[in-house]
């Protein structure tokens, strides 16, 4: 990827988030960046979390800049995609020696049938 092999790791991740944006833009790609998303529980809104990109109205893309992706990372997007009802995400960590990616899917996901 483009970002990872131009910055390198050890930046935090908005400087991450700033690169992804303008290279989605430059691949016209149509997203949204921390576009922010209500919780729901028991058909109630008991908050909002803001993704870091939704790209295409379809895939979530979560950035972590970290050492090492652990599996409480996974949990927590995955969690996401199930809350959202967003069928795909991507986890990518830029912190690593070299870039981590996970392709993440939602098992429970329903089709908006709109």
């Amino acid at each position: 990827m483009r970002v990872r092999s131009t910055l390198g790791n050890g930046f935090q991740e908005v400087i991450y988030q700033r690169a992804l944006e303008l290279e989605m833009a430059l691949g016209e790609l149509g997203f949204a960046r921390e576009m922010e998303m209500p919780i729901f529980y028991r058909g109630t809104q008991i908050g909002t979390r803001r993704v870091d990109f939704y790209v295409e109205d379809e895939v979530m893309v979560e950035l972590k800049a970290i050492v090492e992706l652990e599996d409480v990372h996974l949990a927590q997007a995955i969690n996401y995609l199930e809350a959202y009802n967003i069928k795909i995400g991507l986890l990518i960590n830029f912190g690593s020696k070299s870039l981590q990616f996970k392709r993440l899917l939602n098992k429970k996901h329903k089709p908006n049938l709109n």
